[in-house]
């Protein structure tokens, strides 16, 4: 091993396939993001994904179990403690967690909220757990008269502001996402602070692409880190560069949507470089799943596939592609937030032995082990690699 020259690694963000062991401990019996959607659309069109393996992972419409799949194929378990996109991306890159971020149902206490307002020199509206689009909706008016920030948090271990480009400019905006990061520690250390620019008037406010994600230190290095100590390449792609507080990483590309992530990919995978390319496609999570808009997301899954073969094509004879994802995010529940559910995973190129089944694994960090033995650098010190299965 260690011959590959790239790996490939594409999360799409919240593309679970249900059936995680502990899903009934975070309140996510039943959700299955992938076969949920496809029996509520009668069958989703995945024909390059189908072809790789995805039919054998589970129960999903539309999706067959070919009889020889071009790639290999498996399932993934989080081990880490909780379900939430800078959780399940650590733990790939090969660091897990064994507590999990805090988080604030009944929003952040008054005092941190008073020392924030006196940091930033402004006051702030909101506090509490909301959807990002309702709470635009239904404090924008307030915030366009008063210039108060609005802040809110979810389901999940995060601190929001939300911001119209006109009345908070974007980087004074990142700049107070950086203030309450260096404030949030201890008891109240999130696992992300995001910045939520938006713009419009009442009853038309549109979120944009703008949005920023200023993210704690992974517990201990990451495969991020081997690979660029090892003096080979490591591109993040899209919010990657985020998640990972920027450590770790050669280059970046910070895109804010599916297709110009594509691009991205495509650009870095035809310079040949050797090492790991690393991107996260949002647009599912983002777009379509925290709003439960099924057809979106759907549709979301069929654009991506279709330029599924533009990837393929563009690998080298010694890349590898792996596809992935970070937790779920089921459209067709009642909650608008994400699921503990497992992830499927493919992988191809020309080294990949067709039909190679890697089981359901019992932690997303072998994918940091395998990456780790295919470019031949050191592994971060968690999982156990699938490489010798894969490979041919």
């Amino acid at each position: 091993m260690g011959d590959v020259n790239q790996v490939i690694l594409i999360v799409l963000d919240s593309v679970g396939i249900g059936d995680a062991p502990d899903a009934e401990a975070y309140g996510d019996s039943g959700s299955n993001t992938l076969g949920n959607i496809a029996r509520a659309m009668g069958g989703l069109k995945l024909p390059n994904m189908a072809a790789l393996g995805l039919g054998h992972l589970g129960d999903l419409a539309g999706v067959p179990a070919v009889e020889n799949p071009s790639g290999a194929f498996g399932r993934l378990t989080e081990v880490s403690a909780g379900k939430d996109t800078t959780t399940g991306h650590w733990e790939l890159a090969g660091a897990s967690l064994s507590k999990p971020f805090p988080v604030f149902p009944n929003g952040f206490p008054a005092e941190f909220v008073r020392a924030f307002e006196k940091r930033i020199g402004r006051g702030t509206i909101g506090n509490y757990p909301e959807s990002g689009t309702v709470i635009i909706e239904r404090l924008g008016a307030e915030h366009l008269a008063t210039g108060k920030a609005i802040i809110y948090t979810s389901a999940d271990s995060v601190f929001q502001i939300a911001a119209h480009e006109g009345i908070i400019p974007l980087e004074k905006l990142y700049e107070m996402c950086e203030i309450a990061r260096e404030m949030l520690t201890g008891d109240l250390a999130v696992g992300r602070v995001i910045a939520r620019p938006f713009i419009g008037q009442p009853g038309a406010f549109k979120r944009t692409e703008h949005r920023r994600d200023f993210s704690l230190y992974p517990p201990h290095d990451t495969i991020l880190d081997t690979v660029k100590a090892a003096g080979l390449m490591c591109a993040g792609v899209g919010k990657i560069e985020d998640i990972f507080a920027h450590r770790g990483l050669t280059d970046s590309n910070h895109t804010g949507n599916n297709n110009a992530g594509v691009d991205a990919i495509l650009e870095f995978t035809r310079a040949r470089r050797r090492g790991l390319v690393f991107a996260n496609l949002v647009d599912f999570d983002a777009l379509y799943g925290h709003r439960n808009d099924v057809p979106g997301y759907a549709r979301a899954l069929e654009e991506f596939d279709w330029r599924l073969p533009e990837i393929l094509n563009a690998l080298g004879d010694n890349d590898v592609l792996m596809i992935t994802a970070d937790h779920g995010n089921d459209p067709t529940t009642p909650s608008t937030d994400h699921s503990r559910e497992r992830v499927p995973f493919l992988i191809a190129g020309q080294m990949i032995r067709s039909g190679a089944a890697i089981g359901t694994r019992k932690t997303f960090a072998d994918v940091a082990a395998t990456i780790a033995a295919m470019l031949g650098v050191p592994g971060a010190g968690e999982g156990e690699e699938f490489a010798s299965i894969v490979l041919r």
